[in-house]
This record gives structure tokens, C-alpha cells and sequence, in this order.
């Protein structure tokens, strides 16, 4: 299992449309809906994103792809200056785009896509804290004929539709993620980069795909090829901790995920990350989370079940939902 899957294994759109809007200048549209991750992608034009904590506006032009982290919100529009003008500025919700602002125009020179990520786990949340406010992605390729279908999907009624929506909504994320990873710009957290070492990439994989094995420096040192004093040196120049301090974080970040998403006892969480029983797992857990398991997760619950009460919605069974800004016009 390669971690950067593993973070990316709780972002999962269910139910979610694809956002199109139509839009001729002047226009700005404002996201309020305080999601964790926006997806921007320009299918014809260009818009500008504009942020309140002073981050330099962006230009998200055809062919590229932005993602804007949040909460705060963000305002995408056809030049900065609009932005900042009361009148254009049209907020947007989860429920729809403002009609007055999404009706079809023949010849318009901007169509767009949204959807919003609500990150709630802890999995992605370590995804995001290394994220800049603002991530934007060129196309290398010709994707013309992609955004097309795109753009096609949104309109059809065909069986199926919603599948095939949530399911591009999760590969356009993840590609951009990934490509953003990869460019020279990014300042990935230091595992990614990890990844690729002839010994720190095998340990790392082999504690991905079995959280659960009781690995000790000499088990992932057999995994690399190496002794353990090499893996251990190596491991932790490029990581910046030692291998069994990098495993337990990740068991507990987990056992986190465990704990605010599922029935299972305290117990069956220490199991599934590697604890013989539920005493020092809870020890460990309280130790790096600062709060006993069962703690954890009563308060996880509330803060679910409030999240859901502020937004008039029902808390969510999956980890992680992407839902819509825009509904499809």
C-alpha cells in the first residue's frame, strides 16, 4: 500500500454533482460553504481566485486545475476587482447556484466546474496540513476532448450519470493532487519524497499495507535489504523521525479514524493497529492524542453531530464525502 493512497482513501465523492456554471463578466461568484477542499476547473475561459487572508490572486485558465483549502471563504471571479465589488459578489451554497447567476448564455465566454470536499478524518487531514492555500495545476496534455465529455456529463440522463460524476470528481482531485506532488514547485511532506529511496520507500510501503504486523527495526530493516543501523540513519534523515516513531503516529491516526467512525470496541481498534491489547493501546493513543480512546471518540461524535446541525444536514456515514458548491445548470 503506497501511503499517498492511503491518505487519499477517505476522499470519496457519494452523491455528488459536478458544479457548471455559466458566467459572463463581470462576475464573482462567493463560497461559503466552509469546505475542507474546493476543486475548481475551468472547461471553457478563465477565473480568478481571491481569497481574505492575503494570499496573491490566482488565474485558474482552460486546461488547468485549482483546489482551494479551507475553510475560509473564497471568492472566484473573471478579474480580481470583481471581487471586491458588493454588488457582483453572489454567495454560494451547497443547495445550488444562485439562479441569477448559473442560467444558460449562448456563446458565454467562462463554463466551470466545482465540488467541495468535507474532510472530516484524520487520514486526509494529514493530506491537507501540507497543502498551500492555493494549488494550481497545468494540464500537460491535450484534454480537450476530456473536457468535453465533461461538460457533456453534466447535461445528459443517461443511467448511471451520478456514478460516473462522483467517480470524475475523484479522479480530477486525485490526478491534480498528484501532479502538484510531483511539480518543482511543491513542498510535499518529507515521506513522499521518501517514497522513491531505495531504503526508506520499502519500510515505508511495508508498514502501509500491514499497520497491524508487530514490526520491529529489524522486521522493516529485512523489508529494505539493509541493517537496521542503516535504516534507522537513513529513515530518519529523509523523514525526520525514527521508523517506529513514524509507525505508531500512523497507527494512531488509524485508530483516530476507527474509533469516530465505527462500533468497534477499544479493543478491536488495538487489534487492527497492531496492539496486542486494549491497555497499551490506550496508553499509546493518549500519549500522541492527548486524549484516552474513548474520550476521542465521544468527542469526535459531538463534533460530528454539530457540524451537522450548524450545516442542516445529517451526519455523514462515510469517512469523507465530496459534495457539491454547484449543482449542474
Amino acid at each position: 500500500m503506497e501511503p499517498f493512497d492511503d491518505l487519499l482513501r477517505g476522499l470519496r465523492a457519494e452523491g455528488a454533482l459536478f458544479g457548471r456554471s455559466v458566467l459572463s463578466p463581470p462576475w464573482a461568484l462567493r463560497f461559503v460553504d466552509g469546505a475542507s477542499l474546493t476543486l475548481c476547473v475551468p472547461l471553457r475561459g478563465q477565473g480568478w481566485i481571491v481569497r481574505d487572508d492575503g494570499t496573491p490572486p490566482r488565474l485558474v485558465q482552460e486546461g488547468e486545475a485549482a483546489i482551494v483549502r479551507g475553510p475560509e471563504p473564497f471568492v472566484f471571479a473573471d478579474e480580481p476587482r470583481s471581487a471586491t465589488r458588493r454588488e457582483l459578489c453572489r454567495d454560494v451554497h451547497s443547495g445550488g447556484m444562485d439562479p441569477r447567476v448559473a442560467g444558460e448564455e449562448l456563446g458565454s465566454p467562462t463554463i466551470f466546474m466545482v465540488g467541495a470536499y468535507q474532510v472530516r478524518r484524520e487520514r486526509p487531514r494529514r493530506l491537507l496540513r501540507v497543502l498551500p492555500p492555493v494549488v494550481v495545476v497545468p494540464d500537460e496534455q491535450d484534454c480537450s476532448a476530456m473536457r468535453a465529455y465533461l461538460e457533456a456529463q453534466l447535461t445528459n440522463g443517461r443511467p448511471g450519470r451520478q456514478i460516473v460524476l462522483d467517480r470524475l470528481l475523484d479522479w480530477l482531485l486525485v490526478c491534480t493532487l498528484r501532479d502538484w506532488f510531483d511539480s518543482a514547485d511543491a513542498e510535499p511532506p518529507t515521506w513522499y519524497r521518501a517514497l522513491g529511496d531505495d531504503v526508506v520507500g520499502p519500510a515505508l510501503r511495508a508498514m502501509h499495507a500491514a499497520p497491524d504486523r508487530p514490526w520491529s527495526l529489524a522486521d522493516l530493516a529485512a523489508e529494505a535489504a539493509v541493517s537496521r543501523t542503516t535504516l534507522a540513519k537513513r529513515f530518519t534523515e529523509l523523514v525526520g523521525e525514527p521508523p517506529l516513531t513514524y509507525l505508531t503516529e500512523w497507527r494512531m491516526t488509524l485508530a483516530a479514524d476507527l474509533l469516530a467512525e465505527s462500533t468497534a470496541t477499544v479493543g478491536e481498534v488495538a487489534r487492527r493497529v497492531g496492539y496486542a491489547d486494549a491497555f497499551s493501546f490506550s496508553a499509546a493513543f493518549k500519549r500522541v492524542r492527548g486524549l484516552s480512546p474513548s474520550e476521542y471518540r465521544a468527542g469526535s461524535r459531538f463534533a460530528e453531530a454539530d457540524a451537522a446541525r450548524r450545516n442542516g444536514t445529517s451526519p455523514q456515514s462515510e469517512a469523507d464525502a465530496g459534495r457539491p458548491l454547484c449543482k449542474a445548470t
